[in-house]
């Protein structure tokens, strides 16, 4: 016989009123439900002040005048990214140092940005008793907005992190925290153009959202900065281009552009040693900027290169998410754009600084 959802809630809490603290898994079978429509019912309960929720099992609400821990203390924290091993080490960083500060524990998950099974991956962090989630998911620019109708309907607070949902989708209305990657494009070109190139390339990947923020804010700035537009030279297959991205970039410079930002750092020190076989030096014939700042540095000759603030990332979205898990339900959405910046080193030829 199917019942209500108040006739399951009046359930959950007679369970937790006998057993005192019962993990997520545990109440769902002890009441034989799903696990996501116990997580949903936990949630709506927790936000009326029923049950508290911690470290994946739920509780009665402590007493008033109980004492309680630092700000977000107990909070379990689901982080879910695309990769691990370059751009988001930093993002994750700043989120795992942000939650320790607070008394909170992450818990990380890696949907590669290959993977179309996002949901899932969700669904498995979901499974280890999560108060929030942070979310990376593999959006790029004209996503249908039916595709991103599922993180609304999450059972847990969720933030997204580095992506936006398309404006006219329910999830737009989810708070967003990121880098304005238009901004860091701008940047480079600003510094270009102050250099006297007054035209630049850009070679992009596009196999991610920030590659499509990139490519966006380079028409962008061109326009803004009167530049001389070029055709985007696009990397179709990361790490394996570099040999046709070079000629394209000494095709252009025999016509006289000689600058060129490279989204990311993987593409553009593979190019340095390509184009100096090729007779085009880095930054005696050529100014180059780098996209992402994860490498740039180690490079030979060091790259000059646009840092997206990544560990600030990961810090604001923890800190906003506390904030959310306090109860502090009169926040506004918020859409938080962190100003990348531009680390000028030697390859542009504008000396260190």
């Amino acid at each position: 016989m199917t019942i209500t959802a108040e006739e399951r809630r009046a359930r959950i809490l007679e369970v937790v009123r006998e057993l005192g603290t019962v993990r997520v898994m545990d109440l769902a079978a002890r009441i034989g439900t799903a696990p996501v429509t116990v997580r949903r019912d936990v949630a709506a309960l927790a936000d009326s002040g029923l049950l508290r929720r911690s470290h994946g099992a739920v509780s009665l609400p402590r007493s008033e005048g109980a004492t309680t821990g630092p700000a977000g203390s107990g909070h379990v924290i689901g982080m879910l990214v695309p990769t691990v091993g370059s751009y988001f080490d930093e993002v994750i960083d700043g989120a795992r140092a942000a939650a320790l500060a607070a008394g909170a524990r992450l818990v990380l998950g890696i949907a590669s940005y290959e993977s179309a099974d996002d949901h899932a991956q969700v669904g498995q962090l979901l499974d280890a008793g999560l108060d929030g989630l942070l979310l990376t998911p593999n959006w790029r620019p004209g996503t249908d907005s039916g595709e991103t109708e599922w993180v609304r309907d999450l059972p847990v607070p969720a933030i997204l992190v580095e992506r936006l949902a398309p404006p006219d989708s329910a999830a737009a209305e989810l708070d967003a925290v990121g880098s304005d990657h238009r901004h860091g494009v701008l940047l480079a070109l600003r510094h270009l153009l102050s250099l006297g190139h007054e035209s630049v390339l850009l070679a992009a990947r596009e196999d991610s959202w920030t590659a499509h923020q990139v490519r966006a804010g380079y028409t962008e700035a061109v326009r803004l900065l009167g530049l001389k537009p070029q055709p985007v030279i696009d990397i179709h297959r990361p790490g394996l281009d570099s040999e046709l991205v070079a000629a394209r970039i000494i095709e252009a410079a025999a016509d006289g552009v000689r600058a060129v930002l490279v989204h990311n750092d993987h593409e553009a020190i593979q190019l340095v040693p390509l184009l100096r076989a090729r007779g085009l030096r880095v930054p005696d014939d050529l100014a180059l900027i780098s996209y992402d700042d994860v490498f740039a540095a180690l490079a030979a000759p060091p790259l000059t290169a646009v840092a997206p603030p990544k560990r600030a990332v990961g810090t604001a979205a923890v800190e906003l998410m506390l904030r959310r898990l306090d109860g502090r339900s009169e926040l506004p959405t918020h859409h938080v754009q962190l100003l990348p910046e531009l680390k000028v080193r030697t390859s542009c030829g504008g000396g260190a600084g």
